[in-house]
C-alpha cells in the first residue's frame, strides 16, 4: 500500500499551490479507486496547520475549509488512516539519530516511522528530505 505525505495533500487542496492540478487529480484518483491507500494521522494534522498558516499563504484556508477537506478524504472507502502505536516512538528515535534529524524535520521522521511500522510499500512525496530514512521507499508521483 502507498501512503501520501502532507505536501501532496496541501498541493491537492490549495488551488494556488504550484502543483495543485496534478496533485488534485492524483488524490482524486486514489480516493475513487478500490485499491487501499494511506495517510498518517500526523499528516492530516500537519495538513491543517500548513493550509491555515498566514505566513505561507496570502489567503490561507479557513479552519472550516481544512476540516471539510479532511472529512472529504475520509469519505474514501479505500483510505486507511495510519496511527502511531507503541513501536513508533522507538522507530522515530532511531530514524532521527540515523538521519541526523533535528528541528522541524522530526515531523518527517515521525511520518517515515509510522509508514515503516505499518508496512507501507512506498511513500509518495515531493519532499527529498525523506531520502535520509533507510527502509522507506519514496517516490514523487508528479514527476513520472
Amino acid at each position: 500500500m502507498i501512503a501520501l505525505d502532507t505536501n501532496l495533500l496541501v498541493h491537492a487542496h490549495r488551488r494556488d499551490a504550484s502543483l495543485h492540478q496534478a496533485a488534485s487529480v492524483l488524490v482524486r484518483e486514489l480516493a475513487e479507486a478500490p485499491t487501499p491507500w494511506a495517510v498518517c494521522y500526523h499528516s492530516l494534522v500537519e495538513f491543517h496547520a500548513v493550509v491555515t498558516r498566514h505566513r505561507l499563504w496570502e489567503m490561507p484556508s479557513s479552519p472550516e475549509a481544512a476540516v471539510d477537506q479532511v472529512r472529504a478524504w475520509r469519505e474514501s472507502p479505500s483510505l486507511r488512516i495510519l496511527h502511531d502505536n507503541d513501536e513508533c516512538l522507538d522507530v522515530l528515535h532511531d530514524l532521527a539519530l540515523h538521519g541526523a534529524v533535528s528541528g522541524g524535520l522530526i515531523h518527517d521522521a515521525r511520518i517515515a516511522g509510522c509508514c515503516l511500522i505499518h508496512g507501507i510499500s512506498e511513500l509518495w512525496t515531493v519532499d527529498r528530505d525523506f531520502r535520509r530514512f533507510p527502509g522507506l521507499r519514496c517516490r514523487n508521483p508528479l514527476t513520472g
